[in-house]
């Protein structure tokens, strides 16, 4: 099992001037304590459960070619891209761009998108529920078909694109990680389209992990080469004093299938508790 962090929250004690000497410091400590991947949001407004809309939340794509030139291990993406925020053939050059300058270590996190308010509150397309999700497969074909030799046209019912040229290519063709839990259509994307699916650690985890392989049997695609990550907090108290309660999860977590756990650190500006998690628990991890 790998372990990755997941930078959701970009209010520090030292503020904006600072933001970016301290994106640095978290960045490398992850990398120089095993952590496989860093993601951050792509979101434009802080969300609801992590502090209000006025809190600090940079651009994730900008961010992330930041962190590129700053680490060079750990594998990059936002977690997840909302579909409708970007136009799929920008979008396929952003993370290819990514991919190319950070040596072959992008990777495509995207879903459907949920958050209304701030699309409204800064005019980004937010159409609804049921054509987010249309539009959502057809970017997916679309980046797989910009991340090939084909430069035919694409003509979808949301999107048309006269030629699909992606000049450079990635360096490795980014692997596609779907976020969300939706049993009829979300499953059936990642099932279709995806290397990696994101599910929350709650009690129906299970089964969803039952549809998944459900919907991975009727497209005739081994179960097996989806990579399953779990988002959850990695909260190791200030001294390490939840280190336990968190292996213990992460031993449930690799016997049901499990690979790879993301999520934030409290405090993570303070580095410690990236360094105990690097300690205590990226080799017990490994071992799962």
């Amino acid at each position: 099992m790998d372990i990755g962090l997941h930078i959701a929250d970009f209010t520090y004690p030292s503020g904006p001037a600072r933001l970016a000497d301290d994106l640095t410091r978290i960045a490398t400590a992850a990398e120089e304590a095993g952590f496989a991947r860093v993601s951050v949001m792509d979101h434009v407004w802080q969300i609801s459960v992590l502090g209000p809309p006025e809190h600090e939340m940079l651009e994730a794509y900008t961010t992330l070619g930041y962190l590129a030139a700053r680490t060079s291990r750990v594998e990059l993406l936002a977690w997840v891209t909302a579909v409708s925020y970007r136009e799929p053939g920008m979008l396929a050059k952003l993370v290819s761009t990514l991919d190319v300058l950070s040596g072959g270590r992008a990777m495509l996190g995207i879903g459907a998108a949920w958050n209304g308010d701030e699309a409204r509150g800064l005019g980004l397309p937010f159409p609804p529920t049921a054509e987010r999700f249309e539009r959502l497969e057809e970017t997916l074909q679309i980046v797989q078909q910009m991340w090939s030799e084909s430069e035919e046209p694409y003509v979808g019912r949301h999107y048309r694109l006269d030629r699909t040229l992606n000049r450079p290519q990635p360096v490795r063709r980014p692997p596609i990680l779907i976020g969300g839990g939706g049993e009829k259509k979300t499953l059936r994307l990642v099932a279709q389209y995806a290397q990696a699916c994101n599910l929350f650690n709650g009690p129906d985890l299970e089964r969803k992990l039952d549809v998944l392989r459900g919907h991975c049997e009727a497209v005739g695609r081994p179960y097996e080469e989806i990579e399953k990550t779990v988002m959850f907090p990695l909260d190791v108290g200030e001294r390490g004093e939840k280190v336990d309660a968190v292996r213990s999860e992460l031993e449930r977590l690799a016997k049901l299938g499990v690979q790879e756990v993301h999520g934030w650190v409290p405090r993570v500006w303070e580095l410690t508790p990236l360094e105990i998690i690097g300690r205590e628990l990226v080799p017990a991890a490994a071992e799962l």
